[in-house]
């Protein structure tokens, strides 16, 4: 391998120490500690590990957990009235809808009701515009994750080429309005994009999130690029990412490992976006 390990792990680390003195600065000057709300409803058992492990963190941060469970036979007049309370409920500074929901339940609808003060995960429409628009607001935490983990290599954004793989309204499109507020040329790839691996292959900086393992190879890839990978696809029971780890870490100059890279920004992440929403909404107090 000659490619240097991004190392997603001691980045979040390095994110979380610094949240926690934010949000014990935050508790001492206004008595109270930030608060983050999930909401799961159903039984998924990935959801629920998932839910289980941002309480766990937020004790560790110095910010409140408040857990909304909600049966999988829950109703959407009973999902909204528990997005209603925890919007109502001023110790509460960010809430969480966790997806996927029960399919009688409409995420995107959900999700949207979440008062874009509290919109930790940034996916609201209010959210989406203040992003589209160059404006200051809660960014979504995955994307965020990435450009601090960028920002950790010294990758120079400016007028440089990036590619993202995968046009998702969670992760591929706020990226690249990411990458474009920091001035580089972005091209975002999909199902139908012709030629994929002659686009990616021009890339300085190449994101993949797809969802399928491996699909990423060296052929992909330019010499010297940045590769970060946000996949994480089980094969084998084995984690791995949308790249060919092995093979693409032979032509890549950075790259990030499956386990261990973009995932542990993305909690770090959240629990930044609490404690600036919870100052935010304070001081607008």
């Amino acid at each position: 391998m000659s490619a240097q390990l991004i190392d997603g792990k001691a980045v979040a680390a390095k994110l979380r120490e610094q949240v926690a003195l934010d949000a014990a600065a935050f508790a001492e000057q206004y008595g109270r500690p930030p608060g983050l709300a999930t909401i799961l409803i159903g039984d998924d058992p990935a959801s629920a590990v998932y839910v289980a492990s941002k309480q766990r963190s937020c004790a560790e941060a110095g910010i409140e957990g408040f857990s909304f469970n909600l049966p999988a036979d829950a109703t959407r007049e009973q999902a909204i009235a528990t997005i209603e309370e925890a919007n109502a409920n001023p110790d509460i500074s960010g809430i969480i809808c966790q997806l996927p929901v029960p399919d009688h339940l409409d995420g995107v609808e959900l999700t949207g009701l979440v008062d874009p003060l509290k919109d930790v995960d940034g996916l609201t429409t209010t959210s989406a515009g203040l992003l589209a628009l160059g404006r200051p607001g809660l960014r979504p935490c995955t994307p965020r994750g990435v450009m601090m983990l960028l920002d950790e290599v010294g990758v120079e954004l400016e007028g440089a080429e990036a590619v993202v793989i995968g046009r998702s309204n969670l992760f591929g499109k706020p990226m690249g309005q990411l990458l474009l507020e920091r001035s580089a040329t972005v091209t975002i790839c999909h199902s139908r994009t012709k030629d994929l691996a002659g686009t990616c292959a021009r890339a300085d900086v190449l994101i993949a999130a797809v969802g399928r393992a491996r699909m990423v190879e060296a052929n992909f890839v330019k010499p010297g690029a940045v590769v970060i990978d946000v996949g994480i696809n089980r094969v084998d029971d084995v984690l791995c990412g949308d790249v060919d780890f092995d093979a693409v870490s032979k032509v890549a100059s950075a790259i990030t490992p499956v386990p261990g890279g973009v995932g542990p920004m993305t909690i770090a992440c959240l629990l930044d976006n609490t404690v600036i929403a919870a100052r935010m909404a304070a001081e607008q107090a």
